[in-house]
């Protein structure tokens, strides 16, 4: 990197002191997730100076004890433990139940705290608690006095809301609703941590600040754009939210969907988080109706047995928690399309499934073969076409195929790739997709978050066909079962082996 390069200088923004307010703060998510990504910020020096961690559950902890257990739930292989103490000083506990009496009591406790540590009544809530609670919980803080901006200091008081944000979009709307009786949109955080990976986050920018790929971004040049989030796993312990679920609103609604728009979008006036959001709504408007003549299409499949890795596992039916005769979809391919005139007739083909071959989340770019057959007496039609894939598992990855002649008197030609890996070329720490989108909300930065006409627009698309999938009879006929270990029902697979492809 050159001297006085723009990377050089300090963050723009550096986070005001603030207090972080944890609900559902003995729950897995926060230890599992929260406590370690802020952990790393502090490691790293991203924290503000000062900052007060708050958690809050209905356990009777003390602040000792609440300490403890966040450290013995570390994850395994956790860096940096000499300098848990200091980090343990800035966490204490607040017990809550969810009633107006408790939030007050919560209110007067944050105050004391702000006096005391000096974090002049800045403050940020992370709902990390189930989604029936989020109604709950906005009300009672708007309830108390805690959602106003209006504090000690004229502090700023901030919300993030987990997913899933609805499970609809009549519980959308109602869930945003309730939040905007007593938050502005400008302190809503909707957080999706596939936003914040490395490479998801380059998208925008190896599109618009590379003139060789944004004048091909388009029909004219693209055969598809295919985006596929697969996984290994199974069910789990989670049959109690999966069977209601399934895989549709667990991936598709947020994940994959952020990852179509900030594939598709187009420029934005400026590189801020109003025109970004804008350009992505736009997206969402355009996407062609699952009903419409040669509309967008689903297929829907369940995993059976199967083996993965050589071992033999057990089909969705038989997993522990799951339904007799359950239909919930493991895996979903949809392909969609955008009728605007950058995308008119290119497919976009979204895949998420469990117990499939691997772990595997890529977008892919896939551009059209060579117009004219310059090589075809000699070679025939064996010329494969250029392929972009920007890979986020299992390495942080962009990498573009091309075509070249082997040495020799012949004419034979191979594919060979361009690689850009993220860990052979960034060697110091980097922030996990967590601690990204928290350092952002501690800045007030939306870029990484849902917006609410995103999440409504997203919610109207697939609805519908929500709605469709739960009618029974659909799901009988539609359903088609594959083998675990395998890319998918036998239907599907072709589409699908070609996306995974090495």
């Amino acid at each position: 990197m050159k001297p006085g390069h723009p990377c050089d200088l300090p963050s723009a923004v550096t986070p005001a002191p603030c207090t972080i307010v944890i609900f559902g703060a003995s729950g897995d998510l926060t230890s599992r997730k929260l406590i370690p990504a802020l952990f790393s910020l502090h490691l790293q020096g991203k924290l503000p100076e000062p900052v007060t961690i708050v958690g809050c559950a209905r356990s009777p902890l003390s602040d000792n004890q609440f300490r403890e257990q966040l450290f013995a739930r570390l994850p395994p292989g956790t860096k940096g433990l000499e300098k848990w103490p200091d980090f343990a000083a800035s966490l204490h506990y607040q017990p809550v139940t969810y009633d107006r009496q408790s939030f007050l009591k919560l209110a007067a406790y944050l105050g004391e705290l702000d006096h005391a540590q000096g974090t002049g009544g800045n403050r940020i809530f992370d709902l990390a608690v189930p989604p029936g609670l989020y109604p709950v919980i906005a009300e009672l803080l708007g309830e108390s006095g805690l959602s106003r901006e209006t504090g000690l200091a004229e502090g700023w008081a901030r919300i993030i809301v987990e997913k899933p944000f609805g499970r609809d979009l009549p519980t959308a709307i109602a869930l945003n609703a309730v939040l905007h009786e007593h938050f502005r949109e400008e302190q809503i955080f909707r957080i999706d941590h596939y936003l914040a990976k490395e490479t998801v986050q380059n998208t925008l920018i190896f599109r618009f600040a590379n003139s060789i790929f944004e004048p091909l971004w388009n029909r004219h040049h693209i055969e598809y754009v295919g985006i596929i989030a697969a996984e290994e796993l199974g069910l789990g312990s989670r049959a109690g939210y999966y069977e209601d679920a399934g895989v549709l609103r667990d991936m598709f609604q947020n994940h994959l969907m952020q990852l179509l728009v900030l594939t598709a979008m187009e420029p934005p006036a400026r590189f801020d988080s109003q025109s970004v959001q804008d350009e992505k709504t736009k997206v969402m408007r355009s996407l062609r109706d699952f009903g419409a003549k040669d509309g967008s299409r689903l297929h829907l499949g369940q995993y059976g047995p199967g083996h993965i890795n050589g071992l033999p596992v057990p089909g969705y039916r038989d997993e522990p928690g799951v339904r007799q005769g359950s239909t919930t979809p493991t895996f979903a391919l949809m392909e969609l399309f955008i009728d605007n005139w950058r995308w008119q007739d290119v497919p976009f083909y979204l895949v998420s499934g469990k117990r499939l071959p691997r772990k595997q989340t890529r977008i892919i770019i896939q551009f059209r073969e060579v117009p004219h057959r310059l090589f075809r007496d000699v070679l025939g039609d064996t010329i494969g076409a250029n392929r972009l894939t920007i890979e986020t598992f299992p390495e942080e990855a962009i990498r573009l195929s091309f075509q070249t002649k082997n040495p020799g008197t012949s004419i034979c030609l191979r594919a060979m790739d361009m690689d850009f890996v993220y860990h052979e070329h960034y060697q110091s720490a980097t922030l996990d997709a967590y601690a990204r989108v928290l350092l952002d909300c501690m800045a007030g930065d939306h870029m990484l978050f849902w917006r609410q006409d995103g999440i409504e627009q997203s919610w109207a698309f697939l609805t519908p066909v929500l709605e469709l999938c739960e009618e029974c009879r659909f799901r009988e006929q539609h359903l088609q079962f594959y083998p675990a270990g395998t890319w998918g029902p036998e239907q599907t697979r072709p589409i699908v082996s070609r996306m995974a492809a090495e």
